[in-house]
């Protein structure tokens, strides 16, 4: 059979269900938390509003308990798989340099497909929630999407030699990501509504093993590195540490200067970005706005057009704009988005919202491709390894802080998470002015490479 070297499919079948499940936890751990707190069915109905003209003050406590309650056990989940998803994340992706990308494709697909049986196994049997946060553990051992993308953006990075190139390839990765989720989101509002929870799990599952057979028997490799003979692991693990230590000392001060300041840029966006975006669908469940599974996927779907104009957003203003601009505007865009979102208390006001946000995924991949470009060629594997453990890191503790946080104000006010985050936001623009003062790192401007690291491609400059 002819190998393909196209991973966008893979990425697309993975988020679509990946996204198809990620709403369906937060609903059905609400919906069984309903029932053990208050003893009484879930309040469901056509109209989107389940608490609105009917609401009482114990309604209302009520709403608040589960809300509580919801948010504690999302925390508890993201904080007992987060240790082993960055560990295997940061291993994985940095070994790929030496052993090839699909090592990093195929394990999350291994540890998704683990996660969907058990958890279609809990709603099946209505077996107990603390369940779904072994399986969650469980799946972090194989990897997560942090190693997914940290995987599939190395492998961009391997087959695409040209700056601007790159940058609207990554770019692409991300839309084909937002798309499909966005299509997942929609119908698991439909999907749960007409046959329940058990059939979109087994959807999820199905496309995940389908995905998985793909990536084994249709990718092709992008990265196979010729070895002389037998590699040790002892050997292994000492050319993946001094991988990722050449990545920070091998260059010229300026780029050791500039590579840090990018990824910490990169992960206090991503902790505000993740962390607010954590507590929408909960937000939505909540008073005044009480929506019901087709809102939620109607909401989720309007979010994914922001992957398109995102992306259209980087090819046009990559052709008249530096990349720092471009990071700058995505950033105010996300920022102006939150502070409305902490406002927002109509249906129609919530939906709004998404207009300022349109442009808000460019930072994202052009900080993934400003910092491609500093880099070797054989440095790629170890950079994508330390943006993956910094993207995870910063976003299971964006969860773990705004569950924490969520569930401490929404008594008195559900917005407070959704302001903070749009402060945290001012961060991340304020250390774009220290990047832009950097400038871009002189394509010559290398030092030696440690004995017994891999001699790299000369670098290219940041756009």
């Amino acid at each position: 059979m002819k190998r393909l070297r196209c991973v966008e499919p893979v990425v697309a079948v993975y988020s679509f269900a990946s996204f198809l499940l990620f709403p369906l936890v937060q609903q059905y751990v609400y919906r069984r938390l309903w029932m053990d707190l208050t003893n009484s069915t879930y309040p469901s109905g056509d109209d989107g509003s389940r608490c609105g003209v009917n609401g009482s003050s114990n309604r209302s406590s009520s709403h608040e308990e589960v809300q509580r309650a919801a948010s504690l056990f999302s925390l508890h989940t993201e904080l007992f798989s987060m240790v082993p998803s960055l560990a295997v994340t940061f291993l994985l992706v940095a070994y790929s340099d030496q052993c090839g990308r699909k090592i990093t494709i195929v394990l999350p697909l291994v540890g998704s497909i683990l996660y969907c049986c058990s958890f279609l196994a809990v709603s099946f049997f209505q077996l107990g929630l603390n369940w779904l946060i072994a399986a969650s553990v469980a799946s972090a051992l194989f990897g997560g999407i942090g190693t997914m993308l940290g995987g599939c953006f190395s492998y961009v990075a391997d087959l695409c030699q040209d700056g601007q190139g790159r940058t609207l390839r990554i770019a692409g990765v991300d839309m084909v990501i937002g798309l499909l989720s966005g299509v997942a989101s929609i119908s698991s509002g439909y999907f749960v509504r007409a046959a329940g929870f058990n059939w979109p799990l087994f959807t999820s599952a199905l496309c995940q093993f389908l995905n998985l057979l793909y990536a084994v028997l249709v990718l092709e490799e992008s990265r196979v590195p010729e070895r002389s003979g037998e590699v040790t692991c002892r050997a292994a693990a000492r050319g993946l540490l001094l991988g990722v230590r050449q990545l920070f000392v091998g260059g010229g001060h300026r780029r050791n200067v500039l590579l840090p300041v990018l990824m910490v840029t990169f992960a206090l966006f991503s902790f505000s970005d993740i962390g607010s975006m954590s507590a929408i669908t909960l937000y939505e469940l909540n008073e005044p706005l009480c929506w019901n599974e087709v809102l939620i996927g109607y909401g989720s779907a309007l979010s994914t057009i922001v992957f398109l104009t995102s992306f259209v957003g980087v090819l046009v203003l990559s052709r008249c704009a530096s990349d720092v601009t471009i990071v700058f505007i995505g950033m105010v865009s996300v920022t102006t988005g939150l502070v409305m979102i902490a406002f927002a208390r109509t249906t129609l006001m919530m939906f709004l919202v998404r207009i300022p946000m349109l442009l808000g995924v460019m930072p994202f991949p052009v900080l993934r491709s400003m910092m491609s470009k500093v880099v070797s060629t054989s440095e790629q594997g170890a950079l994508f390894a330390c943006v993956a453990f910094l993207e995870s890191l910063s976003g299971n503790v964006a969860l773990a802080a705004f569950s924490s946080i969520y569930a401490a104000t929404v008594a008195w006010y559900p917005g407070f998470t959704f302001l903070l985050a749009a402060a945290l936001c001012f961060i991340p623009i304020v250390m774009l002015s220290i990047v832009k003062l950097i400038g871009p790192v002189d394509a010559n401007e290398t030092e030696p490479l440690l004995p017994g690291a891999e001699t790299g491609d000369p670098v290219d400059p940041v756009a």
